[in-house]
């Protein structure tokens, strides 16, 4: 079966088939009904490799992740895959466990399978993609990093805003100790969070001590360690504010452990709004950044590169909003010194 059968049993021409299973929005509703009939019918499958060759287009999106064990990724990827699956889009999702080899594997796969463009939403990767010729016209997005070139789309988040919000929310409960944990410093995006912090305490004249700004690593075993850290201090700090979600589970992990009460001894706020934040013991208060939205941007941004690909000489800029959900891990400080 192929598509002059097709068009014969749905008594139309070859073209009429052929735009209609490419869902071009021109063809004729009646015609396209018949069309899609007799494919369903016949159970036909288009050849898409030999489509991809005649039209340039793979229908293909390649989706760049760093762990998919992490929680703050399988929403992204859901939310990614749902509005391709609306665009008449297939998804090739890969995942580089931060392994420099595993991405150079991973850009040869979306290479062979002629990808129209790539989303990248994980961090100290992206030099892999920029740096290949092969990727030259091929539209990309990224997270913060992205550069000013004509295929190139950036998502900025606006960390400034949620993490501003989680300072005052601590300040108004009464906290004058207020600690950071950061994510791994290589990352231009922990950096991002650390300055906004920095900001955001200096704007309503908290005196932070450097001591109570510790290096992390996103993880919860680097989030026990880093609060301990902070505990370990003459004068520790009465809320903590966590570069992301997973550091924030490990802060609370240390606590329970230490036999410390969350929020009694200890205010503790995280970043991201994972779905698990509101499940733990107890809820985390968090910084929300939409994993749904970021995913949803990101398409949009490959879809429209791809339609009009001489838009924008420059690259297109979208930004994320960040805000604060109040749960019940802050409260104001203890009354007397931390036993």
């Amino acid at each position: 079966m192929d598509i002059r059968e097709i068009a014969k049993l749905a008594k139309v021409s070859t073209a009429t088939v052929s735009r209609t299973i490419n869902r071009v929005p021109t063809v004729d509703p009646r015609l396209a009904s018949r069309v899609w009939k007799v494919v369903e019918e016949s159970g036909y499958y288009p050849n898409i490799q030999a489509r991809a060759l005649v039209s340039g287009r793979s229908r293909i999106f390649g989706l760049v992740v760093s762990e998919i064990t992490n929680p703050f990724f399988p929403e992204i990827v859901q939310a990614f895959e749902d509005t391709a699956v609306e665009h008449g889009y297939e998804v090739l999702l890969v995942s580089t466990v931060h392994d420099p080899k595993r991405m150079e594997l991973s850009v040869r796969r979306m290479v062979e399978r002629r990808v129209d463009g790539v989303a990248v939403m994980t961090f100290g990767m992206e030099d892999l993609l920029l740096e290949d010729p092969k990727f030259n016209d091929v539209p990309l997005v990224f997270v913060d990093v992205g550069p000013k070139r004509r295929t190139v789309s950036n998502i900025r988040i606006d960390y400034l805003r949620g993490i501003r919000e989680a300072v005052q929310h601590v300040s108004e409960l009464g906290h004058q100790r207020v600690g950071f944990i950061s994510g791994p410093l290589y990352l231009k995006s922990a950096v991002a969070r650390r300055n906004a912090f920095e900001q955001s305490t200096g704007e309503l004249g908290l005196k932070i001590d450097n001591q109570y700004v510790v290096e992390g690593d996103h993880t919860i075993e680097g989030g026990m360690k880093a609060v301990s850290s902070l505990l370990a201090l003459r004068k520790p700090p009465t809320a903590v504010l966590c570069s992301n979600d997973m550091t924030g589970l490990g802060v609370l992990r240390k606590c329970y452990e230490e036999g410390l009460s969350v929020p009694r001894d200890l205010s503790v706020i995280g970043f991201d709004d994972i779905k698990l934040a509101q499940f733990v013991l107890p809820p985390l208060t968090t910084v929300r950044m939409s994993q749904a939205k970021l995913a949803r941007l990101a398409f949009r941004a490959l879809l429209t590169k791809v339609q009009n690909k001489k838009a924008d000489d420059c690259g297109s800029e979208f930004v994320l909003e960040t805000s604060l959900i109040v749960r019940d891990s802050t409260a104001p400080p203890p009354s007397g010194r931390r036993k």
